[in-house]
């Protein structure tokens, strides 16, 4: 992204910090926020040196107002120690970091709806071309990175980019910061090497295993967007835990919301409750994922009524197809993505409601 600024610009740049984090089961951003917020402004300094800018904002989501304190306060102490202000460090470098909150839309995680919020606008996406980089922020030159990239720069510059794209693959470099939720006897906050081997390792060593004695049933590995893994496909396949190798196994790293399921979860009831979160979050700015959203929400609402019918999950899957790849965002892929992979790993959970929903209408 840094590269794709046009250097000879006469506009102000710009470089925006996307700590919009509200992807479900996500949470590592809102963590190096709270424990580390000078390595999140030394980043963000770094890169506007980089760049030529004097302005660099930090973009909460709303219900991470209280760490707008903490980020607040770390500004203060980086300002007293003159690294923030007029002339850091006694150079004729001068940037100033701002710190501002969102309203807590879903939306604004998507970096031309969160510029419009920032501008004070409605957050809804913006069409590309043209890309942030060109014209973002106030219709100038724009770096949006998320807290985990720019936290990541300042070792990248003291151990060297070669170095760190060593932690990883040849393809996949560096590392990864994983959020792990769910059934599992240690949740947390993880850093591991790209192409960490393996999955099964991650869940039943490091994190100790799944709780209170259970089976693995489905591991959802990059946030509630991407496609649901079922055991089968992680237990004993050596999944490497990186672009390619979720890929391979037929997932996406995506924002590293690890969320672990037990085999007492319903994979129906845990689909239905991302389906009505998509869609309280769309924006409604397009008609596939505004119409599509609200329609798999009635049908998934019938269904646990008991007012289901044999061909309703063909039904839902139609409905995914008129939606993925057809909205005016992502988001329409998100909403799609997990419940046709729910309803293809795991059709029994759906057919047991639909058999339920039979034996109720005799």
């Amino acid at each position: 992204k840094w590269s794709f600024v046009p250097k000879d610009s006469p506009k102000p740049k710009y470089v925006v910090c996307n700590a919009d984090e509200s992807e479900p089961g996500t949470f590592k951003d809102r963590y190096l926020m709270e424990r580390d917020p000078h390595m999140l402004i030394e980043g963000m300094l770094i890169a506007a040196y980089a760049l030529g800018s004097k302005a660099t904002y930090i973009y909460t989501r709303g219900e991470y107002r209280y760490l707008i304190e903490i980020v607040d306060r770390a500004i203060a102490e980086a300002r007293a120690a003159g690294l923030v202000g007029e002339k850091i460090m006694g150079t004729d470098f001068s940037c100033e970091v701002y710190t501002h909150t969102g309203a807590g839309a879903y939306i604004c995680g998507e970096e031309t709806a969160l510029l419009n919020s920032l501008e004070g606008l409605r957050g809804h996406p913006r069409m590309k071309p043209p890309f942030p980089a060109v014209a973002g922020l106030y219709q100038s030159p724009t770096v949006v990175n998320n807290v985990e990239t720019l936290t990541a720069v300042p070792d990248i510059i003291k151990m060297g980019g070669e170095a760190y794209q060593k932690l990883g693959t040849e393809k996949s470099g560096g590392t990864k910061v994983w959020s792990v939720s769910g059934h599992v006897n240690r949740p947390g906050v993880y850093e591991l090497p790209m192409g960490y081997k393996d999955m099964e390792k991650f869940i039943m060593e490091d994190c100790q295993g799944i709780a209170n004695g259970r089976q693995l049933k489905a591991v959802i590995p990059g946030g509630s967007s991407v496609y649901i893994m079922p055991a089968g496909d992680i237990l004993g396949k050596g999944v490497l835990m990186d672009y390619e190798g979720l890929v391979a196994a037929g997932s996406m790293v995506g924002s590293g919301g690890f969320i672990v399921m037990d085999d007492t979860v319903d994979v129906f009831e845990s689909t239905k409750n991302l389906i009505e979160f998509y869609k309280h979050e769309s924006c409604g700015w397009c008609t596939p994922c505004r119409e599509g959203t609200d329609w798999l929400v009635k049908i998934f609402k019938r269904i646990a009524r008991g007012e289901g019918r044999p061909e309703d999950a063909q039904l839902i899957l139609d409905l995914c197809d008129n939606i993925e790849g057809k909205s005016f965002c992502p988001l329409g892929d998100a909403a799609a993505w997990p419940i046709q992979s729910a309803i293809k790993k795991f059709p029994e959970d759906f057919k047991k409601h639909l058999v339920e929903m039979s034996m109720a209408q005799v």
